[in-house]
């Protein structure tokens, strides 16, 4: 089959070095292709190349007539003013306007979007669906897709999987969602050292494909080490006497030298070291039954959990449903409405903010990692304990050594997202908070942000979108559950949506009648026994609390007695005391919160 859209023999420079070169890229109708590779690699670019919109320095780009083309970008433009009706029609040309009235309307209702209102002050996820529609709105043949699923919550992913997976364009997506290309990619292009590969497989086949490239650049390079090191010694005993006979393979050997550097640069990887914060307490988070509301709207409902030190906790739910709302409740910052929290001793917090409002962007990438309160100034920070050079230290996070002294808003938004990481590793910690860190960044630098995660130590909340990124990495789920319920699942992201079932697919009407009618009429002496706690089990319920806090305030006191005795004896009694008191709280804390589970359940039952 013909293509509709394809680059030849294309390569796009910037001064003398090509971004990319010789790439042969051909889209055909229907195609679902997913173009990845490391931040920096030229993808924005390629897909400008596709639009017409970069002038290639080499090759050509062929159009097939009446082809129509359209580009979600991933930082869309939007006009001071424009209404969210007329940001969606600036997809359309003038003359369809008119006609395709219809088109926008269906978008923005399918996409819970208000017309009248202001493009300009719609949220990060409300833009991002906004500028979906207008990618669509005119039914394209193409459409080049740029981290589409960009400050999407997981339920409008999914929905947008839906979408796509039944539009006829073909479609070229660049994602760092793992989950979102396995779904949508049925052909994979990984632009890797200035070159474009193509494999015949979706994106479930990347990693094995991959790690056989690198195994055979590393062969080759090997090849390349010794062929050097013979022309080194060769040119060191006959060069003198040769030289102008051999001047062209002293040049050879320069060129392979640079070879080589590129060949190590694009195989290097961020390094990226925690220093850990003092120890904190076995116990770090504990709630028991916490609400907060705001006017009528109720946030959490009588949440409890418990939170233990090295617990790696995921928050999910739709986007506005109150996530960092339970974040600060956690944490302390926010006060519940009612209901307890308990946070554990010597917490040292450190937060990842989503829209990383700690960088100032006037500052330059080495002010902003130059922290005097921290130990660092003048040409060094502080990581590990240790004092890197700031030029060094932006080189583990792939940084170019002339972007030090950059503003950070010259930064793109993955790049900003690295910095941040940069500076957030400088800083020691026992509780890490990262809110959704993956937005922008590319795949090989979220594995090295999971391989460093899977490696801390301290107690990990973590906010994201990302399916494939909390599966790899959460012990629970925190969910925000489609009926208003804040629930807490063990396991990742599928088994959370494993454990819920059928819960909350929608049943049709009739059989939702039948089957509470079945339940009343099997069991009505069953459901009258389950409508209330015992007095024994109400009464556990309102003193266990205050019998933990009791035994937690004496097991402090004894602590403190033993840091002061000498005496061997009297230890050896106050620490077997200590280890009983310390397990009556677990063996406490475990029966409250059975207790309030049941509470829960039974409080839902009567919904």
């Amino acid at each position: 089959m013909p293509p509709i859209l394809a680059l030849k023999d294309a390569a796009v420079r910037f001064s003398v070095k090509p971004l990319f070169e010789h790439v042969d890229l051909a889209i055909e109708p229907g195609d679902r292709l997913c173009l990845v590779g490391r931040n920096g690699t030229g993808k924005t670019t390629l897909l400008r190349a596709l639009m017409g919109d970069q002038e290639l320095d080499e090759g050509s780009r062929f159009v097939q007539p009446g082809t129509r083309i359209t580009w979600l970008r991933q930082e869309p433009e939007v006009l001071e003013g424009q209404t969210v009706e007329q940001f969606i029609e600036a997809g359309l040309d003038d003359d369809e306007k008119d006609l395709r009235q219809y088109r926008v309307r269906d978008l923005v209702g399918t996409l819970g979007l208000e017309a009248d209102a202001l493009a300009g002050n719609l949220s990060g996820g409300g833009l991002r669906r906004a500028a979906i529609a207008r990618a669509f709105v005119s039914d394209p043949d193409v459409v080049l897709l740029d981290e589409p699923t960009n400050h999407l919550d997981i339920a409008t992913v999914e929905w947008l999987e839906g979408f796509l997976k039944q539009n006829p364009a073909a479609m070229l997506i660049i994602s760092h969602d793992r989950a979102f290309l396995r779904q949508m990619s049925r052909k994979t292009l990984w632009l890797h050292g200035g070159t474009l590969r193509v494999n015949n497989q979706g994106y479930d086949a990347f990693d094995d494909w991959a790690d056989q490239i690198r195994e055979e650049e590393m062969a080759r390079r090997a090849r390349l080490e010794k062929k050097i090191a013979q022309e080194t010694a060769w040119l060191q005993t006959g060069v003198t006497a040769r030289r102008k006979r051999n001047q062209g393979r002293l040049r050879n050997l320069y060129k392979m030298r640079e070879q080589r550097a590129k060949q190590i640069k694009a195989l290097s990887a961020p390094k990226i070291d925690w220093e850990d914060g003092p120890p904190a307490s076995r116990k770090v988070i504990e709630t028991r039954a916490i609400s907060k509301a705001f006017g009528e709207k109720q946030i959490v409902d009588k949440f409890s959990t418990r939170i233990m030190r090295g617990d790696r906790v995921g928050l999910v739910g739709p986007n506005g449903a109150g996530k960092t709302t339970l974040v600060r409740l956690l944490t302390g910052e926010l006060v519940p409405d009612s209901g307890r929290l308990k946070l554990g001793g010597d917490i040292e917090l450190v937060y990842f903010d989503q829209n990383r409002d700690s960088l100032n962007p006037k500052h330059t990438l080495w002010e902003t990692l130059i922290d005097k309160e921290h130990g660092g100034g003048g040409d060094s920070v502080v990581v590990q304990g240790r004092s890197r050079h700031v030029v060094a230290y932006l080189k583990d996070f792939l940084f170019d050594e002339k972007q030090a002294r950059q503003p950070v808003g010259s930064l793109s938004g993955g790049e900003r997202n690295r910095l941040l990481l940069a500076k957030t590793l400088t800083k020691p910690s026992n509780l890490l908070i990262l809110d959704e860190p993956t937005n922008d960044l590319d795949m090989d630098t979220l594995d090295v942000l999971e391989e460093l995660l899977e490696n801390y130590d301290g107690t990990l909340i973590l906010i994201s979108h990302d399916r494939d990124f909390l599966d790899r990495l959460v012990t629970s789920i925190i969910s925000f559950d489609p009926d208003g319920k804040v629930r807490e699942y063990a396991g990742g992201y599928t088994d959370m949506i494993d454990q819920r079932g059928t819960r909350f697919a929608k049943q049709p009407e009739v059989e939702e009648a039948s089957t509470v009618t079945d339940a009343k009429t099997q069991q009505p002496r069953q459901r009258n026994r389950t409508q209330k706690l015992s007095y024994k089990e109400q009464r556990l319920l309102d003193v266990l609390p205050d019998e933990i806090d009791a035994l937690e305030l004496e097991a402090t006191d004894i602590e403190a007695q033993l840091a002061d005795l000498s005496d061997v004896a009297k230890i050896t009694e106050l620490a077997e005391r200590l280890e009983t008191i310390r397990n009556d709280i677990d063996s406490k804390q475990e029966q409250w919160l059975l207790l309030e589970e049941k509470r829960e359940t039974i409080e839902q039952s009567k919904v």
